[in-house]
C-alpha cells in the first residue's frame, strides 16, 4: 500500500479536493489528505499525505505559510478576489512609499474578519453557502499573525505584488481587501501563489502531469517522501521488541533519556510513532505503524 508525502504544485482552477481525488486514483489509495486548502484560483505548494501518512496532516496543517499575492487597488468585489462580482471602482493615486508604509501596519498579530465566501461555519452553516443565497451575517474578527510582508514589485498604476509569510488561518484576499481599504481606494486579490506550506517549498513540488507520467511508468510510489522525514526536526531513538509490543498496544513504556519529543523506530528500522518522553515514561503522540 502506498504511504508517504508528496508536494504538489496545484494548478489554477483545481480545488484542493480535485487534487486529492486525482491522487487517490494514481496511488490506488482511499486515504489521501492535504495540509492547507488553496482556493481554485490559487496555485502552488499543496502538501498531500497518502496512506498511513494521513495521520500527520494535523501536524502539518498547523504550520505557517508563505505566499506571493497580487493586490489590485481601486476595485472591490464580493469575494475579495477577481473571481467575484465587482462592487465598486475608485481612482488610484498610491505611491510605492505609501504602499510600503501601509503594509508595515499589518505586520504582527492582527484581527481579520473572515470573508463571507469562506468555509468558516457560523451556527452550523458555511459562510459561502449563505453568501451564495445573498445573505451576509456578522462575523467575529479572528487573530492571525503576519510574520513578514513586503512589496516585491509594482505593475502599472494599480497592481502590486506582495510576499506574505503568515500563520494558519490567514485569508490573503482579506489582507488585500483590508490594505486597499486603509489606502482609501479599495483593493482585491488578482493572483495568489503559495510558495511554502508545512515546511515544504516550491522547489520540492511536482505538477500533476509529472506525477501522472511517473504513474504511467510504474514509479509513482518512488515520488513519495517517507512520513518520518516530516518529523526530522525531532531526535530519533530505536526501541526493542518489548517496547514495540507496548507501542502496538497503545501503552506507555519506561525509557531513560531527556524529556522531549522523539521519532521512535523499531529494531528493524520501521518508523513506529512520534512519542513524548516525560519523567522516564514514553507516551504516544501519534502512531504510524502499519496495522
Amino acid at each position: 500500500m502506498a504511504t508517504g508525502i508528496i508536494v504538489i504544485d496545484k494548478p489554477a482552477d483545481w480545488t484542493s479536493h480535485d487534487v486529492v481525488a486525482k491522487l487517490r486514483g494514481i496511488f490506488h489509495e482511499k486515504r489521501v489528505g492535504h495540509a492547507g486548502t488553496l482556493d481554485p484560483m490559487a496555485t502552488g505548494v499543496l502538501p498531500v499525505f497518502v496512506g498511513r501518512a494521513t495521520r500527520a496532516v494535523e501536524f502539518a496543517a498547523e504550520a505557517g505559510k508563505e505566499y506571493v499575492a497580487g493586490l489590485r487597488l481601486g476595485v472591490v468585489t464580493d469575494t475579495q478576489d477577481v473571481t467575484g462580482t465587482i462592487l465598486s471602482h475608485a481612482p488610484v493615486s498610491v505611491t510605492d512609499g505609501q504602499m510600503r508604509d501601509t503594509i508595515e501596519k499589518f505586520k504582527g498579530e492582527i484581527q481579520q474578519i473572515p470573508p463571507m465566501y469562506s468555509a468558516v461555519k457560523i451556527k452550523g452553516k458555511k459562510l459561502y453557502e449563505l453568501a451564495r443565497k445573498g445573505r451576509e451575517v456578522e462575523r467575529a474578527p479572528r487573530a492571525v499573525t503576519i510574520y513578514e510582508l513586503e512589496l516585491l514589485e509594482r505593475v502599472g498604476q494599480t497592481d502590486f505584488m506582495l510576499r506574505v509569510a503568515c500563520s494558519k488561518g490567514t485569508y490573503i484576499r482579506t489582507l488585500c481587501y483590508d490594505i486597499g481599504r486603509m489606502l482609501g481606494c479599495g483593493g482585491t486579490m488578482y493572483t495568489l501563489r503559495r510558495t511554502r506550506a508545512a515546511g515544504f517549498c516550491l522547489n520540492q513540488a511536482m505538477t500533476l502531469e509529472q506525477v501522472q507520467q511517473a504513474a504511467d511508468e510504474g514509479r509513482a510510489e518512488s515520488l513519495l517522501l517517507p512520513v518520518d522525514a516530516y518529523f526530522a526536526r525531532y531526535p530519533s531513538l530505536t526501541v526493542g521488541e518489548g517496547e514495540v509490543r507496548s507501542i502496538r498496544n497503545g501503552a506507555a513504556f519506561v525509557w531513560a533519556g531527556q524529556d522531549g519529543t522523539y521519532r521512535v523506530y523499531g529494531p528493524d528500522g520501521t518508523f513506529l510513532m512520534l512519542g513524548r518522553l516525560v519523567c522516564g515514561e514514553m507516551i504516544t503522540i501519534k502512531s504510524f505503524f502499519t496495522v
